[in-house]
């Protein structure tokens, strides 16, 4: 078997291609293609905590694969990441552990790839001419401005409120463990497209009038419907509170990519990808990885 490091993936995981890739992939999960079950979840709850099993099949590249994932959001009190996970990718035909990778960096990057791809599918194409970032820790939005601008040439700054953030911007993009709503729609400006990826199992990162105003799509309904702590509060609260019903959802990103669904209408709505994260994307993702390992070589083999 082989075993892939946190470095290993990092530098084997092409973000361009893994863009790319997850195109068709999201649109064989919408046809019904997959061999997707529902996410199972131990919760851990004197340490705030749980622990995640996202079993999958994907028969397009005949990858067989599963990730357990541990969130745990005060670690960042701790200095360690909310997020720690394995991916392990077993050979299709027989069964057995082909590979074992570090999945934290692979977890980020396929869910910033998936909020790529829905930016890509649903707002009106237009250029990034500034980054504007908010975060709890000012230190912290300032270094990750810093970054922008020195890694992609962008502008970049620091913003001391969300409001003043979200007026200006043509693109919101949303990643907390926040228990209280901090995407307000009566902040969206038309035309606005929103990214929201947050777990929030005591929470909701976006308010009700945020869902209320929003065309809405997300990976999968059955995902974003199932119960907590899987699915997502931000869509299920409204549901349970009778301010919309299940069909507020518009469509699954794999519609848009397969054209079953056209998406944006017109330049002045509000669109809101609600992610919750589906093992379709942790396998596009390792199958490149491991694929790229074997090809050039790296890795550590190991007998179990």
């Amino acid at each position: 078997m082989l075993v892939l490091s946190q470095s290993d993936v990092e530098s084997l995981l092409d973000l361009d291609r893994l863009i790319e890739a997850l195109a068709p992939a999201m649109a064989a999960l919408s046809a019904g293609a997959v061999s997707l079950p529902p996410r199972t979840v131990a919760q851990v709850q004197e340490f705030n905590g749980l622990l995640g099993q996202m079993p999958v099949y994907l028969p397009e590249n005949q990858t067989l694969a599963t990730k357990l994932v541990s969130v745990y959001p005060d670690n960042h009190a701790l200095g360690m990441p909310s997020h720690q996970a394995l991916v392990v990718v077993f050979n299709s035909a027989t069964g057995s552990p082909a590979a074992v990778m570090d999945g934290g960096y692979l977890t980020a990057m396929r869910t910033a790839a998936g909020s790529a791809l829905a930016t890509r599918l649903l707002p009106r194409v237009r250029p990034i001419l500034q980054v504007l970032v908010l975060g709890r820790e000012v230190h912290k939005a300032e270094a990750l401005a810093r970054r922008i601008e020195n890694e992609l040439g962008l502008r970049a700054e620091a913003v001391a409120s969300f409001e003043q953030g979200a007026r200006q911007a043509g693109i919101v993009c949303a990643c907390t463990h926040s228990a209280q709503p901090v995407v307000l729609g009566e902040m969206l400006e038309p035309g606005t497209h929103v990214n929201s990826v947050g777990l929030n199992g005591a929470g909701r990162e976006l308010d009700a009038e945020t869902v209320l105003k929003s065309q809405v799509f997300v990976e999968s309904r059955a995902a974003a419907l199932a119960p907590a702590p899987s699915g997502a509060n931000d869509l299920t609260w409204p549901i349970r509170d009778g301010l919309v019903g299940e069909d507020h959802i518009q469509a699954e990103i794999g519609e848009l990519v397969s054209g079953g669904h056209p998406g944006r209408s017109s330049a002045g709505q509000i669109t809101l990808y609600k992610s919750v994260g589906v093992a379709v994307q942790d396998a596009v993702a390792a199958r490149l990885v491991l694929d790229a390992a074997r090809a050039q070589g790296l890795g550590r083999e190991i007998a179990i």
